[in-house]
């Protein structure tokens, strides 16, 4: 069947880690929306879609009539963002949310206490390397977000602090042990995104298809935590074809044959 959306996570997959996506996945992606509609799903809050992915883009000469193509499904899909196009200059204001799925506080405190708890018996709590102002325990609204070394923290410092994901997982099941009523996946270099169950992609995945009105075929998806424990998986599970990547130029490579077919 012929794909109407091509969706990616972002980290590892559209860009190195917490920074902006390069000039040319940005210029891809904006060739691709001519034909497509983008749907990035990932553990990031809003505001760095707009850093690592919107900001780039614009920087690419994208029209605001390209980016209604562009859909935000922020904190796995448990927010969703669209672009209301109501001039032919670009406002941040036109971003619309469509829904919100947020956590209460009693629940925000109970995951981040659980996995401070975790991180610190387990030797891996590394506050003393947190940059001025950052923090290793987000509340991005409908998830709870630890990054072990702060989201300023360097690409290679990341890299090298968890290459194997071993360490995350320790972390992860000693949460499950202490609050078993949450799930726990990994994410990124240094992540583990905290969330109600069911709360993961595949609940973002199944509002895309409700709100573009599409079918399981008409996607593909692109990520590269799609073993299992990875928070790519879920989509997998669902059945939707996905292509597992190493990096933003695997990405590159198969969005450049991808538009060879479609141009």
């Amino acid at each position: 069947m012929t794909k109407k959306v091509l969706s990616f996570d972002i980290d590892q997959t559209l860009n190195i880690a917490k920074t902006p996506i390069t000039d040319d996945i940005a210029e891809l992606l904006i060739r691709c929306s001519d034909y497509y509609e983008i749907c990035p799903i990932s553990g990031q809050k809003f505001d760095q879609f707009l850093i690592q992915i919107v900001n780039p883009m614009l920087d690419n000469g994208v029209k605001p009539a390209q980016l209604t193509h562009l859909h935000l499904f922020v904190a796995q899909g448990t927010q969703y963002y669209i672009y209301e196009n109501k001039s032919d200059k670009y406002d941040e204001k036109n971003w619309k949310q469509v829904y919100n799925y947020p956590l209460t506080d009693e629940q925000v405190k109970k995951i981040s206490e659980t996995i401070e708890k975790s991180a610190r018996e387990l030797g891996y709590w590394e506050e003393d390397k947190l940059q001025p102002g950052d923090e290793i325990i987000e509340n991005r609204l409908s998830q709870v977000t630890f990054s072990a070394l702060g989201q300023k923290a360097g690409t290679e410092e990341k890299y090298a602090w968890d290459p194997d994901c071993k360490k995350r997982e320790k972390i992860v099941a000693r949460c499950k042990e202490l609050a078993p009523e949450f799930d726990y996946e990994i994410g990124g270099t240094t992540s583990i995104n905290a969330i109600t169950p069911g709360m993961n992609k595949e609940f973002g995945m199944t509002h895309l298809l409700e709100e573009l009105k599409v079918t399981k075929d008409e996607i593909l998806y692109f990520g590269d935590m799609t073993q299992p424990g990875g928070n790519d998986y879920p989509v997998v599970q669902m059945g939707i074809d996905t292509i597992t990547v190493r990096n933003h130029e695997d990405t590159g490579y198969a969005l450049r044959g991808i538009l060879g077919v479609s141009e």
